[in-house]
């Protein structure tokens, strides 16, 4: 390895996932795995989780990936597969909180009236938090707190959104032909949420700082995943770089941020969405 690239080195390093078999949740993998740490997936169905494993052990040695199921909404559930990584003799060193529910737009239909705020349903206001923000939260919680209190430090990444520093631009998903009170847009909820994990991120970043313990935020812009062609171009119009991000552009910057390459960073929200937050 060049020198310049020997801060980057994650040899020796356990990383943990959440929302794993998304379709990011595997370019983090990826990254790190690349940097050389040993990596487990978590999400909730182990059907998914398989998927992803296979899919990364395709190019990754197999010994380095592990899965295992994970409610983040459950503490219970969270502290046991602490326990569990704990007697196997398993450390945390990085954890990236990056599970959510994405409402996403269907190509045809848009998302139903009941994703407008008006009669957005509280339980899944609940629902939607719980999971993106209050698993951050509960994930932080334990396996953060054994970073500091084991006097090792470490790194914690939440994986925001370039929605936590704008706001959803709605004409991007209006369709013809319906009322407005019945057009869809993106909910609430993803705004809330992401823009609540660079809170988290800047509390935890001060909180456990004295203990070695980083915490950062990536805020990504929209990624090429099958979208209709009218929703991309109409985005691409919002984007200085007139795209959208292929799905691996962020990975180097997942290294950096989860390296030594970035020990020095501490706190912060990293946007990159093609530069459409500064138009």
């Amino acid at each position: 390895m060049f020198m310049a690239f020997e801060s980057y080195d994650l040899s020796g390093r356990t990383a943990l996932i959440t929302g794993s078999a998304g379709i990011l949740g595997i370019q983090h993998a990826s990254a790190l795995l690349e940097a050389g740490a040993q990596v487990f997936l978590t999400d909730i169905r182990m059907r998914d989780l398989l998927v992803a494993k296979e899919k990364l052990s395709e190019k990754f040695s197999d010994h380095l990936i592990h899965i295992c199921t994970m409610d983040v909404t459950d503490k219970e559930n969270i502290h046991e597969t602490f326990d569990n990584l704990k007697t196997e003799k398993f450390r945390i060193d990085i954890l990236i909180n990056n599970a959510a529910i994405d409402p996403k737009v269907d190509n045809q239909n848009g998302i139903k009236e009941s994703s407008r705020l008006e009669g957005f349903d509280l339980d899944q206001w609940n629902l939607e938090l719980n999971v993106g923000l209050t698993g951050a939260f509960l994930c932080s919680q334990v396996f953060g707190a054994a970073m500091a209190h084991d006097g090792k430090g470490g790194v914690i990444l939440n994986i925001s959104s370039d929605l936590s520093v704008i706001s959803p631009d709605q004409r991007l998903y209006r369709k013809d032909g319906i009322q407005e009170n019945f057009q869809p847009v993106k909910p609430v909820t993803y705004s809330v949420i992401k823009a609540g994990l660079i809170g988290l991120t800047r509390y935890l970043a001060t909180y456990w700082s004295h203990e070695g313990v980083r915490c950062n935020a990536l805020s990504p812009g929209g990624v090429y995943n099958g979208q209709g062609e009218e929703f991309i171009s109409r985005l691409k119009s919002l984007i200085p770089m007139d795209r959208m991000a292929e799905k691996d552009e962020y990975r180097s910057t997942i290294q950096y941020m989860c390296s030594d390459a970035s020990s020095y960073m501490n706190g912060q929200n990293i946007v990159i969405d093609g530069g459409r937050s500064i138009w």
